[in-house]
């Protein structure tokens, strides 16, 4: 099967200079690249003899023309590709009439053959290395580097100056993506209900410190009269803008769900249907809890979500994780989830929290629970809003960290 591929349109796109020209020497198509390293037009140079329309400079030293046809012309003999390494070979100013620009180049003529094995066309690719010729880089190449080596150096600072500005312009899209997903992401974590709770609830988000990893974590807070509320952290796979609205997606259909069916175990199991036939939302994760006043207990469900933690008056810390499941739309058919409760007492201190808070890299994710629990044990006692701060800080990650950071605090 040959696939159906625009050539122009790809010769267009690659940051690379080509020309091509027939056998007559006569330059047949020129891309994009090419016309701006040579600073000609298209008119200037297709259709016309190359070296009528790229003449070498008059005086010019060495045999530069002469090299260059040498070249073309083994291309056409022998029908095997050639390289000019670290070639001078300058062209007309456009911006001075009769004047010329010095230029320096490394160019690889590749032959391209009909039906009867004849080259057809030959391919230049023209690197300007003037610049590297000027450097001082190429001042440290001492004599005991033949012509040869100088020109592969040259090949290699082309490529390397090229990739140094692909992954320019690259982080700048990046960084315009990552401020949209980061906007949105933010409009979209609103609370409505959370006034309702005064100062016994504290959220934080942390967006990544770089454009990875950022815009998949949520919070929410739901509450349901006359005694109960809801709260549920969660994870998205992935990053940037489909991130995002996938986390606002999981995060207003658990919201929804809740209100309609308060038990964090069916809950999730509605939202865990509902993820399957959304593109992105598969391998999310999500721990949802249903605090009662009047009872003084909390039932809980994850899926596959680090363990919410209770710290208890007396400074002691619990770990939630005894109704942990598979993250959402993991498993191929539907499986009640399970649930669990435990009580509580007035005082003590929930918190909730997406995995950039705990996890390093190069650590087992136990040592970041443990971390977790002493900041708590020490800290316990401040406001939950002070102690959001204060875990951020003690956790190493106030500013951002390589993951983000969705954090609930709520002080039962």
């Amino acid at each position: 099967m040959t696939a159906d591929i625009d050539f122009g349109a790809f010769f267009d796109a690659t940051p690379s200079p080509y020309l091509i020209l027939d056998t007559d020497l006569t330059n047949a198509y020129v891309n994009a690249a090419y016309l701006h390293t040579t600073r000609q037009t298209r008119g200037q140079l297709v259709g016309k003899y190359f070296f009528d329309a790229l003449p070498e400079r008059p005086g010019a030293p060495g045999d530069a023309e002469q090299n260059m046809k040498r070249s073309l012309h083994r291309v056409l003999d022998t029908g095997e590709p050639d390289t000019l390494v670290l070639q001078r070979y300058d062209i007309p100013a456009p911006d001075q009439p009769g004047g010329f620009e010095e230029r320096w180049w490394s160019s690889i003529h590749t032959p391209i053959t009909g039906s009867g094995g004849t080259v057809k066309w030959i391919v230049q690719r023209a690197e300007d290395v003037t610049e590297f010729v000027h450097s001082r880089h190429a001042r440290q190449l001492t004599e005991e580097f033949t012509e040869r080596e100088k020109g592969m150096a040259a090949e290699l600072y082309a490529r390397a100056d090229e990739l140094y500005r692909l992954n320019r312009e690259l982080r700048s899209a990046h960084a315009r993506e990552r401020q949209v997903a980061v906007t949105l992401q933010e409009a979209m974590l609103t609370v409505p209900d959370l006034d309702r709770h005064d100062d016994n609830i504290a959220v934080r988000y942390r967006p990544a410190t770089t454009s990875l990893n950022v815009c998949g974590d949520w919070y929410d807070v739901v509450d349901l009269p006359p005694d109960r509320y809801a709260a549920a952290v969660g994870d998205v796979v992935g990053h940037g803008l489909h991130a995002a609205a996938v986390m606002g997606m999981l995060r207003s259909a658990l919201s929804a769900v809740i209100r309609a069916i308060p038990s964090p175990a069916q809950a999730l199991e509605v939202l865990g249907l509902y993820a399957r036939c959304l593109d992105g939302a598969t391998a999310a994760t999500a721990v949802k809890v249903l605090i009662d006043t009047r009872s003084e207990l909390i039932m809980y469900s994850s899926a596959g979500h680090p363990p919410p933690v209770l710290r208890h008056c007396d400074g002691s810390c619990e770990l939630l994780d005894q109704a942990t499941d598979p993250p959402l739309g993991a498993r191929p058919h539907h499986v009640p989830r399970p649930q669990a409760g435990l009580p509580y007492t007035r005082g003590d201190t929930l918190v909730m929290y997406t995995d950039g808070l705990i996890e390093r890299r190069d650590e087992d994710i136990d040592v970041g629970l443990a971390r977790l629990s002493t900041a708590l044990t020490q800290e316990g006692s401040l406001s939950p809003d002070r102690l959001a701060d204060a875990l951020l800080d003690r956790l190493g990650v106030a500013g951002g960290a390589a993951d983000d950071i969705a954090l609930v605090v709520i002080r039962l």
